[in-house]
């Protein structure tokens, strides 16, 4: 996934509480094979290349999640970005994204993409033309996978490279990247910023964060917002919906975010 995974379990070491462990090493290494788009061999990838599959539960899934996130933000979550984070130069792994990386223009990629399940075979289709994307959706579901499991052995908490996912009776202290110290005892935290994965082409800094409006790079006055949740994925898409939508559409949300703007000023906004 393209990051470092943190496991903390509070529980009495032991054969069991090493099993747990151990099989949410499995659950992310199996979910990353199934929904990776830089993986060939994933059933993600089989599906972008012939435009149809019979899928995996847990694919049919995180694809519905995405579907309904669109459904709900009108459009500004869309799992069908793909091609418009090709054309900007984000194609493979990011750490193997080069300098220049990129089409010159940007035209023509287009989002919003018609996707179709079939509820009783779980066939996934896709509109000609279009290619799906779960990258943060994807992280964000095999976080709430991994803290179900490690849950039955006692309070935990799951950091996938920023995406945060807390069980138990415990309270955990989180410390916020420009912000304050969170403690939560159940919950979820997801960032969303153009600071981090960007790289250059020619004079024009881009992101991996695409408007589905424009299938640019997004041009926002933020720099990054953390959201907190009830879950991963819900963080997820609310972390990016609100950067795309800028400071003032994001301090009137209600939702519980730290919000650095491009100004330098950070924002406590949602009762956080």
């Amino acid at each position: 996934m393209g990051t470092t995974i943190e496991l903390l379990l509070d529980a009495e070491d032991g054969e069991q509480a090493q099993s747990a462990l151990r099989a949410v090493e499995e659950e992310f290494e199996r979910l990353e094979a199934m929904l990776s788009r830089f993986r060939p061999d994933s059933e993600l990838s089989r599906l972008n290349r012939d435009g149809q599959i019979l899928a995996p539960p847990d694919l049919e899934r995180v694809v519905g999640l995405a579907l309904e996130a669109r459904e709900q933000t009108a459009g500004r979550f869309d799992p069908t970005v793909y091609d418009a984070l090709a054309r900007a130069g984000y194609d493979r792994s990011f750490e193997q994204v080069e300098p220049e990386a990129g089409d010159d223009s940007l035209e023509g990629a287009s989002c919003g993409g018609r996707v179709t399940i079939d509820p009783e075979t779980g066939r996934i289709e896709i509109e000609p033309g279009f290619h799906i994307d779960l990258g943060g959706i994807g992280k964000g579901y095999a976080a709430d996978r991994a803290i179900e499991i490690l849950a039955v052995q006692g309070p935990c908490l799951v950091n996938a490279g920023g995406d945060l996912a807390v069980r138990g009776d415990k309270p955990w202290p989180i410390g916020v990247e420009d912000g304050p110290t969170l403690e939560l005892t159940r919950g979820a935290i997801a960032t969303s910023g153009r600071d981090r994965r960007h790289w250059r082409h020619g004079a024009e800094e881009r992101h991996h964060l695409i408007d589905p409006a424009t299938g640019r790079p997004a041009e926002t006055d933020l720099i990054r917002v953390t959201v907190v949740a009830p879950s991963a994925v819900e963080a997820d898409v609310l972390a990016k919906t609100l950067f795309l939508g800028g400071e003032r559409e994001a301090a009137a949300a209600g939702v519980p975010a730290l919000l650095v703007c491009t100004d330098g000023r950070k924002r406590l906004v949602g009762g956080l």
